[in-house]
């Protein structure tokens, strides 16, 4: 007899996101990954900043073993509703906050390439 899924809306998903009460969505499935968060071998902050969003590229792009993702079944609680609109202003935060976690994740190598940039232009009027 088939499994009855639970639907769940990505605003639901979105407000379990803290260590203790931890749930991603990936693929249309939703995963409550509380209890693995100390396991995780990439560590609990990078499951922990793919809550509240469709986690789906961010887990491809981390290349998860078929071990991983048969794993992961056994942390699976529903699946997201695709019937509830998403508005575009939904769909803007999602991408700005996007943008705004890699601004931070990535900030060094602008702040570095200017700070060389400062260094070699000061060493060069230097000489002159």
């Amino acid at each position: 007899m088939p499994t009855i899924s639970k639907l769940y809306t990505m605003q639901e998903a979105s407000q379990h996101n803290t260590k203790n009460d931890c749930w991603v969505v990936i693929d249309g499935k939703v995963y409550d990954v509380s209890l693995y968060l100390d396991d995780h071998p990439g560590g609990d902050e990078v499951v922990l900043v793919a809550t509240g969003k469709d986690a789906t590229d961010e887990f491809e792009d981390a290349g998860h073993s078929k071990d991983a993702r048969e794993l992961m079944e056994k942390f699976c609680i529903g699946e997201l509703d695709d019937t509830s609109p998403v508005s575009s202003n939904s769909q803007a935060a999602v991408s700005s906050e996007k943008f705004l976690q890699l601004a931070k994740q990535y900030w060094t190598v602008p702040v570095a390439v200017l700070g060389i940039s400062l260094v070699v232009g000061f060493l060069y009027l230097r000489k002159k």
